[in-house]
């Protein structure tokens, strides 16, 4: 089943940190559209990405299900 994600406070925590959705697809050495086709809920997200992702963004563990797995 293919679940269709809300990634809102995601992007909303990228504004907050400056961070262009370029510059976290560098980060996570992935193109723009890969990055893109994640975050349109089209593919999924690596652990590793999500882990990266929670490093440069300083979103604490026990937040990741509100920032990747909200539906």
């Amino acid at each position: 089943m293919n679940y269709v994600y809300d990634y809102s406070k995601l992007l909303g925590r990228l504004r907050e940190k400056k961070i262009t959705q370029s510059e976290l697809a560098n980060m996570l050495d992935i193109s723009e559209t890969s990055l893109n086709r994640k975050l349109k809920s089209k593919t999924q997200f690596k652990q590793a990405e999500i882990s990266q992702i929670c490093d440069c963004l300083a979103i604490p563990n026990e937040c990741i299900d509100t920032y990747f797995f909200a539906r």
